[in-house]
Order: C-alpha cells, then sequence, then structure tokens
C-alpha cells in the first residue's frame, strides 16, 4: 500500500504504519465529504479573493479547476484512495496536478480543522434537511392514515391492559403530532448548523485580512461562529446535538412499530399486515413476521448507541483540537443513515396497513367501557367516588353494563383533542407550515452551492 500523501509532511520520511492506523478507518467515512470539500473551497476562495491574497487569473483558475473537480466527483472519477490521508489532500493533490504553480494557493487562510468543521456543516445542512422532509412525509402518511380509519374504535391501554376507548384515528393522529413536534424543533438545531467556521483556522485565526462574512454569504450560511476558538470547542457539541434531534425521531419510530408488532398479532389482530410487508419462516409456512418493524425498533436504539458515542468521545476533552473529533464522523454518519432508512421505511408501510373492524369493535367489550359507565352516572347526578365504587362493585360481582353505540362513544368525548374532535385539519395545517419553512431553507441552499458550482440547476443528490 503506497504511503498516504499529507499537507503537513515537510519531506522527511513518514511512518507508514502509523499514517496508516490514524488514517484508514476514517477514509470510508472521511469520502462522503468530498463533494462538500469541493464547494467549501470553492467558497474560501472568493474569501482569498477578496482579502486580495490570489489574484483575479489565480482565482479564475482555481474556481475553474474546482468546478472540474466537483464534475469529476459526480462522475466518480476523482475519489479518496489509499494515498491520500483525507478528501482535503485527494483535493489538494488533484487541482495542482492540472494548476501548478496556483493549485498550491488554495490553502493560504485555511487548517484543516476549520475545512472540515465547514465541510461537515453543509453535509449537514443537506442529509439533515433531508431527514426533516423524510419526518413530514410519516406524519404526513399517518395524518392520512388517520383521517382513513378515524372512525373505528378499539381499545386504549394503560400497563398494556385495556383501558378505555380510543381510535385509529387518534392513535395514528397522535403519533403524527409526535413527530411533528420533534420536526417543529428542527430550527433550534439549524441555527447552530447554519453557521460558517471558515477563519477560524485551527482554533486561533489567522494573521490575513480574511473577509468571513464574504465566504460565508458565498456559501449560503445564514451567519458565522464569530469567537475563531468556538468552532473546535463546538466539536462534538454539534454531532450530538443532530443525533439528539434524530434520537428524539427514532423514540417516536420505535414507540409507533411496537404497536405495530402488537396489534398485528394474532392474539389482538386489530391491524393486519399485508404480504410485502411481512417476512416468513424458512420452517413454519404460516408465519407473516414484522421484520420490517421490528428492524425500525432496533435501528432507534442503535441510533442512541450512535449519540452515546459522540459523547463519549466529546467527554471531558480540554479546549481547542484533538485528533479524537476524527472519530465522531462514523457514529454521526451512521446516525444520519439509520434515521434517513426508518422514515423512509414507515412513510412506505404505514399506507399499506389493513384494519380489521370486527376485532377493533369486539375488543370493547367490557372493562373498556366501564369508565363510560361511571361517567354516565356523574351525569345523571351521582357522585363520582360514589359512582366509581358502584361501577367496581359490579363488575366483581360480574354485572354487564348496557354498551353505548359507537356514535354515543364518540359523542361524548367532543372536548379538545378527544375522540370527537381529533384536529386532523389543525395537524395538517402544522406540517404544511414546517414543510414550508423546509422548502425555503433548501431553496437556499442548494441555490447557493449552484452558484459556486457554476450550474444553473440545483445539485443532484
Amino acid at each position: 500500500m503506497p504511503t498516504p500523501n499529507t499537507l503537513w509532511s515537510a519531506g522527511t520520511g513518514l511512518d507508514s504504519p502509523m499514517l496508516e492506523y490514524t488514517a484508514a478507518e476514517d477514509r470510508l467515512w472521511d469520502a462522503r465529504l468530498l463533494r462538500w470539500d469541493v464547494l467549501g473551497s470553492l467558497g474560501h476562495i472568493v474569501g482569498l479573493r477578496a482579502a486580495r491574497l490570489v489574484s483575479g487569473a489565480e482565482y479564475a483558475r482555481l474556481r475553474r479547476g474546482l468546478r472540474d473537480a466537483l464534475a469529476e466527483v459526480d462522475r466518480g472519477r476523482l475519489t479518496l484512495g489509499p494515498g491520500h490521508e483525507d478528501v482535503h489532500t485527494a483535493l489538494e493533490d488533484w487541482l495542482t496536478r492540472r494548476a501548478p504553480g496556483t493549485g498550491e494557493r488554495l490553502h493560504a487562510g485555511r487548517s484543516r480543522n476549520d475545512q472540515v468543521a465547514c465541510d461537515l456543516r453543509l453535509f449537514l445542512k443537506d442529509r439533515l434537511l433531508t431527514i426533516h422532509g423524510g419526518a413530514l412525509d410519516l406524519a404526513g402518511a399517518l395524518l392520512a392514515f388517520a383521517r382513513r380509519h378515524g372512525a373505528v374504535l378499539w381499545p386504549g391501554y394503560t400497563h398494556q391492559r385495556r383501558a378505555m376507548p380510543s381510535s385509529v384515528g387518534l392513535w395514528a393522529g397522535a403519533y403524527a403530532e409526535g413527530v411533528l413536534d420533534t420536526a417543529e424543533t428542527f430550527g433550534a438545531l439549524w441555527a447552530q448548523v447554519d453557521r460558517s467556521p471558515l477563519g477560524s483556522a485551527a482554533g486561533y485565526g489567522v494573521p490575513l485580512p480574511l473577509k468571513r462574512e464574504l465566504v460565508a454569504r458565498a456559501l449560503g450560511f445564514g451567519g458565522l461562529d464569530r469567537n475563531v476558538a468556538t468552532v473546535q470547542g463546538g466539536r462534538g457539541k454539534l454531532e450530538a446535538a443532530a443525533l439528539f434531534w434524530c434520537s428524539q425521531l427514532g423514540h417516536e419510530l420505535a414507540r409507533l412499530s411496537q404497536d405495530v408488532i402488537l396489534f398485528s398479532a394474532e392474539e389482538y389482530g386489530y391491524l393486519v399486515l399485508p404480504a410485502e410487508l411481512a417476512t416468513g419462516s424458512s420452517i413454519m409456512p404460516h408465519k407473516k413476521n414484522p421484520d420490517l418493524f421490528e428492524l425500525t425498533r432496533a435501528r432507534a436504539a442503535a441510533l442512541e448507541a450512535d449519540l452515546i458515542a459522540v459523547l463519549q468521545i466529546k467527554a471531558k476533552l480540554s479546549g481547542g483540537y484533538h485528533r479524537d473529533f476524527q472519530m465522531l464522523k462514523e457514529p454521526l454518519m451512521r446516525g444520519l443513515d439509520r434515521t434517513g432508512a426508518m422514515l423512509g421505511a414507515l412513510a412506505t408501510a404505514v399506507p399499506r396497513l389493513g384494519v380489521d373492524r370486527a376485532r377493533c369493535a369486539a375488543a370493547l367489550a367490557g372493562g373498556a367501557l366501564a369508565t363510560d359507565e361511571v361517567m354516565r352516572r356523574v351525569e345523571a347526578g351521582r357522585p363520582f367516588r360514589d359512582a366509581y365504587r358502584d361501577v367496581a362493585a359490579a363488575l366483581r360481582r360480574g354485572e354487564t353494563f348496557d354498551a353505548p353505540s359507537a356514535s354515543q362513544i364518540v359523542a361524548r368525548r367532543r372536548s379538545t383533542g378527544g375522540l370527537g374532535d381529533l384536529g386532523l385539519g389543525l395537524a395538517g395545517a402544522r406540517l404544511r407550515r414546517s414543510r414550508a419553512w423546509g422548502q425555503r431553507q433548501r431553496r437556499r441552499f442548494d441555490v447557493a452551492m449552484a452558484r459556486l458550482a457554476g450550474r444553473r440547476r440545483l445539485l443532484p443528490r
């Protein structure tokens, strides 16, 4: 294996095993940043020109070379190989071979520390906007499911025992609003990600007249991490914030999946898994296994492990840069991948679920309607505590009560958010507002990237 090229070698002999140990496993994850390293460099040279650190001709040559590099990345011809320590080396090697005497100027005013921080933020902006859109797609699928089956009553549960009447609409609407709750907090995370780190270098700035605000605007950032030491101090913090947000989505997806697993089991039978959402057994021909939902439940747990890995890597480090930060890429990227996959799978699966109305109605018999009987007596004038004790005693004696009809059950629950007032339209309005916000941010980001790339169309993803 060739000795990796580095940006820091002074021409002395390098220990190949040491370099391989410090770079090898990172290359897989670092390679994902190559596109963003090119785009970040296109923004960086705007600042070099404004600071008169490169001439107009040199700027034009660098821009042309970087745009060519981006096209080669898109074609799969410019890649990170075993001869490169990182994406920064791969790009600078490629550029200097094609623009000797000019490519060597690219790194002025920049450290690999703020360079990779910029790459990661561009990468995060792209991936998080996609995940945000995926969360809204799932929320929309759940709201549509709630509207389609809103009149179907089934039991609600506490302690995994039948409690009071609920409905498919209440259940699906609750998960839709849970996903929306998390989607709507994305703005706070976005404000952290949407700040340019370029110009902070290794955490202490550089003695050059850099135009940091200009570079931030060129890259489509909303602002700066102003204090240069903040950038390295925030390494791990930003990754953890992103994964925590994803984990909050993961909690909803795991709980939703657990409900589907349970309610589609033969003992319940409320939900029906179609053949295309179930897997079989190699020995038991009757099996319809909910593997999709089980693996979602497991991926949500693994996502939390990714968050913990980031927190542990970051914990107790002193200020400034540490090579430990390199290890943040793997759990971050893996966690983002898991989140996107879970959202996509469930958004596809939810509309295909069936509902067995007869099984749902039959499950409401007995204790699930006991509270309705208590409240009927309260409305007739009986004190609540007395009505509660009377109904409890009657149940112990094995007595039964006349069950209200489905329409009566719903009609008695007209208070806000109950079975008779699900507010699905209000949730739909929330979804539309959140989607419009995300589309505005996506447009701003894509336009900035396309402008740097010299393209009319937005960048392919």
